[in-house]
C-alpha cells in the first residue's frame, strides 16, 4: 500500500485506518518530540503531492478485504493540511465509508481559508496546541519561518467557532518546556477563546526527534488534567495493531513507516496474526537496513529511517 496503512490502535479513536497524502517527513513544523524523527522536508507550501484518485482507488481496494476499523484518519508522515487536494480527499472518503473521517493536524494552517473550507467537511478534526506564545512555539514546534504564533492560534480560534463537527484539541506537554505553573496559567487563557469538544493532554512516550526530550511527571500530568479539565492520554487504552498485508515483515514495515512500534507491540501484533516464529521476524527487522531501532524509556522502538 502506498497511501493507506493499518489499522493502527489509537487511544482516542479506536482502530484507525490511516491515510497518508503527503511524502515522508514533510511538515511545516520540526517538533522536538516528533516520533518520526527529524523533518526532512520543511515546507509551508500546499501541494498536490499525490493524485487524489490514486489514494481513493487504494481505499477501494482495501474495502474489498472487509477490514475492520472504527475511523479513517488522514494524518500520514507529516502535516496533512499541506495536501492541496485535501477537500476532495475528505469528500471522496466520505462517499466510500460510513465511518467517521478524521484529520489529525498541527493546526498551523488554520489561518488559511482554503484549509478551513476543506476541514469543514471532516467529521472530527484533531488539532494540536503545544505552545502559548512565540517563544514556546519556536522552542517546542520549531515552525517554518513563515509561521507566526499569533496568526496560527488566531486561525485555530476562528476555525473552532465555525466548525460544525467534533473538535478534539491536544496539548503535548514536554518536561521543562511547558509544564510549569506559568504555562498552565497561559494555557488556561488560550483555551477560554477556543470552542472544543474534548481536550487531550499528551507527553512523549516514543523516541523523540531530539535527545533530552522527556515526558512530564505523573503528578504534573494529573495536575494539568484537573486544572484544564482535560483527559490524560495515559489513562486511555487501545487495542492492537492490524494489517491486511500477508507477509509479517512487510506488514510491520508498512505500519512503522508512519507509526513507530516497540518490541512488545510488534510481538503482540505477531501473536494476533498467529505467527509461528516471532523471534525470527524480530531478527529480520533488526537486520533490515531500512529500519532504525531507538532505545527510549526502556523500550526498543522500531521506525523506518
Amino acid at each position: 500500500m502506498n497511501y493507506l496503512y493499518g489499522p493502527v490502535p489509537s487511544r482516542r479513536l479506536g482502530l484507525s485506518l490511516g491515510v497518508s497524502p503527503i511524502p515522508k517527513k514533510t511538515c511545516n513544523y520540526a517538533c522536538v518530540y516528533c516520533q518520526l524523527g527529524h523533518t526532512d522536508h520543511m515546507t509551508n507550501t500546499r501541494q498536490s503531492f499525490f493524485d487524489v484518485h490514486a489514494i481513493l482507488k487504494e481505499f477501494d481496494e482495501i474495502k474489498k478485504s472487509n477490514i475492520t476499523y472504527d475511523v479513517v484518519s488522514i494524518v500520514g508522515e507529516g502535516e496533512p493540511t499541506l495536501y492541496k487536494d485535501l477537500k476532495a480527499l475528505i469528500l471522496g472518503l466520505k462517499k466510500r465509508t460510513d465511518k467517521p473521517v478524521t484529520v489529525i493536524t498541527n493546526g498551523a494552517l488554520l489561518y488559511d481559508q482554503e484549509v478551513r473550507d476543506a476541514l469543514m467537511e471532516a467529521d472530527i478534526v484533531l488539532p494540536s496546541m503545544d505552545a502559548y506564545d512565540e517563544d514556546t512555539f519556536k522552542k517546542i514546534n520549531r515552525p517554518h519561518g513563515q509561521l507566526k504564533f499569533d496568526e496560527v492560534v488566531e486561525g485555530l480560534i476562528n476555525f473552532s467557532h465555525v466548525y460544525q463537527g467534533e473538535l478534539w484539541l491536544e496539548i503535548m506537554l514536554v518536561k521543562g518546556m511547558n509544564d510549569d505553573e506559568y504555562s498552565l496559567k497561559m494555557f488556561k487563557e488560550k483555551l477560554k477563546k477556543i470552542k472544543y469538544n474534548k481536550l487531550y493532554l499528551n507527553t512523549p512516550v516514543r523516541p523523540p526527534a531530539e535527545v533530552g526530550i522527556l515526558p512530564i511527571d505523573k503528578d504534573i500530568m494529573n495536575h494539568f488534567s484537573k486544572e484544564l479539565e482535560g483527559i490524560s492520554i495515559d489513562l486511555l487504552t487501545s487495542i492492537g495493531f492490524q494489517s491486511d498485508i500477508k507477509d509479517d515483515v512487510s506488514a510491520i514495515k508498512s505500519i512503522i513507516k508512519r507509526h513507530p512500534m516497540n518490541q512488545y507491540e510488534i510481538l503482540g501484533f505477531l501473536k494476533h496474526r498467529e505467527c509461528s516464529s516471532p523471534q525470527i521476524i524480530l531478527n529480520k527487522l533488526k537486520n533490515d537496513t531500512d529500519i532504525e531501532i531507538v532505545s527510549y524509556r526502556n523500550y526498543q522502538t522500531y521506525r523506518l529511517k
